[in-house]
């Protein structure tokens, strides 16, 4: 089973509410973020970020390029990066 990406509904509202061509560089980033984090935490080693917790669920990270920080949650029982939280600086 593959990692996936899910954003909760405020994150998701942010992210309708950019540009469309910042919009698609956000999505494509999340569904790279699920890849990338996901690949990492079946290897063991630790999903890119920042820890936002003592027990490795909540990390942060800026997204490159972009006025926009995210901070996501590892779901490791589902396989999924889920997205709570997502600020865009505009």
């Amino acid at each position: 089973m593959s990692w996936s990406v899910r954003t909760e509904e405020i994150a998701a509202q942010t992210v309708l509410d950019m540009p469309p061509e910042l919009q698609r560089r956000t999505a494509n980033f999340l569904r790279a973020l699920a890849i990338e984090a996901g690949g990492a935490l079946d290897l063991g080693r630790r999903p890119p970020g920042d820890p936002m917790d003592g027990i490795g669920v909540r990390h942060s990270l800026e997204v490159p390029g972009e006025p926009i920080i995210i901070e996501y949650m590892v779901m490791r029982d589902v396989k999924e990066i889920r997205i709570p939280v997502l600020v865009w600086f505009h």
